[in-house]
């Protein structure tokens, strides 16, 4: 069956891989982003299937549209995207969860959200199993992607609860891969970018801050097995590589699979409320969902380096003033 499928976010790093799935699958794909972050140049390549299409729209304002599934994606998700501009952040976060379970609701679909593992906060528990509760701080400088992502599956779940709205509610853990943003700040992406440049690999803190690094094709599959569950499992559940790293152990990695004569420097302070520890306990999604990522470390940063080796980075714009 062809469904008519809205992913919002859909030019993004994830949403461009999950739009190319979904093409790839012969659904009708309709990619929705306003470019804030994301590039054209992510999904250039699909503009000419004819079950794609792309809308440029900001979803904190409504959106008319007949679908049947939703794939809700959209929101900065980098430090220094989302604290560029905090409100605006927040708003996408609660704003645009309800503008898209409003039309989950009004046309039946059944709709994702892509929420994340910052609700954790800076755990206390480690691993994290979607039981905890969080210690986040509600005023600080990340509250407002933490804190906006915790409003919006509240959301969700009081639409669900209350409107009977089918609702699929994952929580993303540290994710890489082709597409990232070159300039987006996240760890991945700056020490590959770093090496290729022959520039020092900056690390913030001393390194012995540990997360978990899942490839982007391991996680699109979760996705799309949460989408296609039984409609009793709304979730959230945890979707990430439980293989835990220290920062400075990736730095060595991307030293040595990208071959460049590099060093590493700790030379900046951990940023404010940054996590100390982030490991995914994965029990439900293998039990729920039989998913399990299943790329490691080492290939998936090959597969990265490469292909930023093979784009020009200087064509990439630096979104924010902060980098």
């Amino acid at each position: 069956m062809i469904k008519r499928v809205l992913v919002t976010g859909g030019a993004g790093f994830l949403g461009s891989h999950l739009c190319e799935r979904l093409v790839k699958a012969k659904q009708d794909v309709i990619c929705v982003d306003n470019f804030f972050t994301s590039q054209k140049s992510n999904i250039e390549h699909l503009l000419p299937e004819p079950n794609f299409e792309l809308i440029r729209h900001d979803i904190t304002e409504p959106l008319m549209l007949e679908v049947d599934e939703i794939f809700n994606l959209a929101c900065p998700a980098a430090p220094g995207h989302y604290q560029y501009n905090p409100i605006k952040t927040t708003k996408t976060s609660v704003m645009g969860a309800i503008n898209m379970l409003g039309l989950a609701k009004r046309t039946g679909a059944r709709i994702f959200h892509a929420s994340t593992s910052e609700v954790y906060g800076d755990p206390d528990i480690h691993p994290q199993p979607e039981t905890y509760r969080g210690n986040v701080n509600p005023i600080g400088p990340r509250a407002c992607y933490d804190e906006g992502k915790r409003a919006a599956e509240t959301l969700f779940f009081d639409y669900h609860r209350q409107n009977k709205v089918q609702i699929k509610v994952v929580r993303i853990f540290n994710t890489y891969g082709p597409r990232m943003h070159p300039f987006d700040g996240r760890v991945v992406s700056n020490f590959i970018r770093q090496a290729l440049c022959g520039e020092p690999l900056t690390i913030y803190g001393d390194g012995s801050q540990t997360r978990s690094f899942c490839y982007v094709d391991d996680l699109i599959n979760g996705f799309l097995s949460m989408m296609e569950s039984s409609e009793d499992i709304t979730g959230p559940i945890n979707l990430g590589n439980p293989g835990e790293f220290t920062i400075r152990q990736l730095a060595e990695k991307v030293i040595a699979i990208s071959g460049e004569d590099v060093q590493i420097n700790v030379a900046r302070e951990l940023p404010q409320d940054d996590p100390l520890q982030r490991q995914p306990d994965i029990t439900l999604a293998r039990t729920l969902l039989d998913w399990e990522p299943t790329i490691p470390l080492d290939t998936g940063l090959a597969r990265t380096i490469e292909w930023m080796r093979s784009v020009d980075i200087s064509s990439f714009r630096a979104p924010t003033p902060n980098y």
